[in-house]
């Protein structure tokens, strides 16, 4: 860099727009659930506004809008007048059939539709207008720059630490109001002189005051590194605990209770039905004595003291929220104090995946997902623990009298069709189905079903079972009218291999929104040609990377985990991946034949496409690293593509716009996947860099004197 100064604000601007995108993209899934359900919408819109300040570069910065923008989101959402009025939203706009978003009704009211799309339509121009000064700052600081391609290795260097900077955060469970307060400083130590610096500084306390929970020991929020937890604990008249609510991201979660026999005595009145037809009692009565059993989705610990009770030999209990499993530790039963139980923190699919032990019950408790998983997949938390694969894993680790045990709230009948299905093809034979309701804790719809014939064994020894299940049993019709989820369509909340109402919806909200910033940015030629060099092909990189990083993450979530350190060194191995591609490009490659590179590109999105991952023989671990592998070629050969233009455009802010509202067109381009799966995706990817290959070969059509003049970046 020219300067040290220029340098700091670069590295500044670069580390805090990573943060805020992260923090903003968190906080607007928990306050308005609409945000949790649609794919990568948040992120997009972060990327617009990025790309509309990397085109309005020569402009003066944004600095007044942008912190308008973001106090005005902050006061729009979490205002003290109407503090729940993005869930009524949510609610409207996410009504429809054709997707199971919780508490969520299926018949649409047409007016106040298209009122909650004009308010959604608000929240995503605030939205855009906090990042583009932000996009201002870093293409100015590279454009003024003689080396952009070492300045924008800095630019990825810096977004790697806010990335991390976040991750930190998360694991601390800091709330928002320290998330904001930080995105403020940021800002602050970007303005210029100390007089600006300190008013900026100064608009931390009113966010703070805006986004502060109230917080008593009975009442209390934890900001867990996946959601909002709101945890409330209810007492009897004489002072005695009696249940503990836990909230996700505002919407009812699961309930500690305690069915031990010594506090039920003291409360005859708690339980209306017998102990034994609890839901969290039912699965021991149709498996073995003294079961061996693994607990998927463990939670807060009622399914954990249900196998304590039923005196199981040993219990693994998986969780995959660190948040939610300190607060199962404090269970008035202590389940996870017994020595018979092993706490695991970790992705339900990835400890089965690796696990090699045997079950006589294997029981998926109630883990249905409120949330999205990551902020850069497309996929909730649980999509990949309800697939074939997943199932038949499943199925793999029961002993020869094992019994599967899944509970579920079922809300549409499809729903109910899709497990029913699934469970019927893993195992051969149709599940059995029955309603369990508890006065006491939460139920749902169970699914029971054994290798051999251990359910049936029991029911018929079990009079008071089988005269249960008389009165609550189920039968689902239908089933194979539902497509079932894979690993490749693993969309469990989806009717059908379609495209759900809301997100077209969404999707032309900013569609609209980015007709309306082309206004603003057509003057600096976005998608016109630089110095010889078409934007066609940046843009068109742009679109095709985001793709790519989709599946890279999702690829690496399905061997490891949906867990938040999975996502984050997947995001931060893309980006490591590209700072390496431009350092490679500035020692060893400044004239590698760029003919070749997209060949190798397309050929090794080919074959990511016709590998076939499940058959490769070897531990998870060795098969995930060898995912992991191969899904770095193509991401360091985009690279290398991308650095050798770069380094020799006219325009580095322009070309950055042009990659940044690719970008998202990709991203609402993965919508697709909805419909032809995930690895359909790397085709689509495919041609997208094909287009970018098109735009190469449109920007090498020019005089042969300028073509001579910049011959290093001329096509071969």
């Amino acid at each position: 860099m020219q300067s040290r100064s220029k340098l700091a604000r670069l590295l500044v601007a670069s580390c805090v727009t990573l943060f805020a995108e992260l923090a903003v993209i968190r906080w607007l899934s928990t306050e308005v659930r609409i945000f949790a359900y649609a794919k990568n919408l948040a992120l997009l819109l972060c990327f617009l506004g990025f790309g509309v300040g990397c085109a309005l570069a020569s402009k003066p910065v944004w600095w007044r809008r942008g912190i308008q923008a973001l106090l005005a989101l902050i006061l729009l959402v979490r205002n003290p007048w109407t503090p729940r009025m993005f869930e009524g939203l949510s609610q409207t706009l996410g009504a429809a059939q054709d997707t199971a978003i919780w508490f969520v009704g299926t018949e649409r009211d047409w007016p106040n539709f298209i009122l909650a799309a004009a308010i959604a339509g608000i929240l995503f121009f605030l939205l855009t207008c906090v990042f583009v000064p932000l996009g201002q700052v870093v293409s100015q600081e590279i454009d003024s720059d003689q080396d952009r391609l070492r300045a924008y290795s800095w630019n990825l260097g810096a977004s790697l630490l806010g990335i991390g900077l976040f991750s930190i955060v998360s694991v601390a469970e800091l709330p928002p109001a320290f998330w904001f307060g930080s995105i403020l400083v940021g800002f602050a130590s970007l303005q210029d002189g100390w007089k600006r610096r300190l008013v900026v500084a100064a608009l931390i306390v009113p966010a703070a005051i805006l986004l502060h929970e109230r917080a008593s020991k009975d009442h209390f929020s934890i900001w867990t590194p996946y959601q909002q937890v709101d945890v409330q604990r209810d007492y009897f008249k004489n002072g005695e605990w009696k249940a503990t609510t836990i909230d996700v991201n505002h919407v009812g979660h699961q309930t500690i209770v305690n069915l031990s026999p010594e506090f039920l005595d003291r409360h005859p009145g708690l339980l209306q039905e017998p102990a034994e037809d609890n839901p969290y009692n039912l699965p021991f009565r149709f498996t073995v004595a003294n079961p061996s059993v693994l607990v998927v989705g463990a939670g807060s610990g009622n399914d954990v003291a249900g196998a304590v009770r039923a005196h199981s030999r040993s219990i693994d209990a998986v969780e995959i929220d660190p948040g939610i499993l300190k607060l199962g530790r404090t269970h008035p039963e202590r389940p996870y104090d017994s020595s018979t139980v092993t706490a695991h923190l970790a992705d339900a699919r990835a400890f089965m995946r690796r696990t090699d032990k045997r079950y006589d019950l294997v029981l998926f408790g109630l883990l249905d997902s409120h949330t999205q998983q990551s902020e850069y997949a497309n996929m909730r938390i649980d999509n990949y623990v309800y697939t074939e694969e997943s199932l038949r894993r499943a199925r793999e680790l029961l002993s020869p009298n094992g019994v599967l045990f899944l509970k579920f709230q079922v809300d549409r009948d499809w729903l109910g069709r899709r497990l029913y299905g699934l469970l019927s093809r893993v195992f051969g034979k149709p599940p059995l189905i029955f309603v369990a309701e508890p006065s006491y804790g939460a139920g749902g719809v169970c699914f029971v079903i054994s290798v051999g014939d251990q359910v049936e064994k029991s029911i018929a020894e079990d009079r008071q079972l089988k005269a249960f299940l008389a009165r609550q049993g189920r039968t689902l019709v239908g089933a194979s009218s539902v497509p079932l989820t894979t690993d490749d369509w693993p969309y469990l909340y989806q009717e059908k291999r379609s495209i759900p109402a809301v997100f077209p919806t969404l999707s032309l909200l900013v569609v609209g929104l980015s007709f309306g910033y082309s206004r603003l940015i057509w003057k600096q030629a976005v998608l016109t040609h630089h110095h010889g060099q078409s934007s066609l092909f940046f843009f068109a990189m742009g679109a095709g990377f985001l793709l790519l990083e989709t599946q890279t993450v999702s690829r690496l979530a399905l061997f490891f985990g949906t867990t938040w350190r999975v996502n984050g060194v997947a995001i931060a191995s893309v980006l490591t991946a590209l700072v390496l591609a431009n350092l490679m490009t500035e020692k060893y490659f400044s004239r590698l034949n760029r003919g070749w590179s997209l060949v190798g590109l397309l050929f090794a999105l080919v074959c990511l496409y016709l590998v076939p991952f499940d058959r490769i023989p070897g531990s998870i671990a060795v098969v995930g690293s060898v995912a992991a592998v191969l899904f770095a070629v193509p991401v360091f050969l985009a690279g290398l593509l991308f650095a050798q233009e770069f380094r020799c455009t006219k325009s580095p802010s322009a070309a950055l716009a042009a990659n940044m509202l690719g970008a998202v067109v990709g991203g609402l381009m993965e919508n697709l996947s909805l419909v032809v799966g995930l690895r359909a995706l790397l085709l689509l990817a495919a041609l997208f860099y094909a287009v970018a290959a098109l735009g190469l070969w449109s920007a090498d059509r020019r005089p042969l004197a300028e073509a001579q003049e910049h011959a290093e970046c001329a096509l071969p």
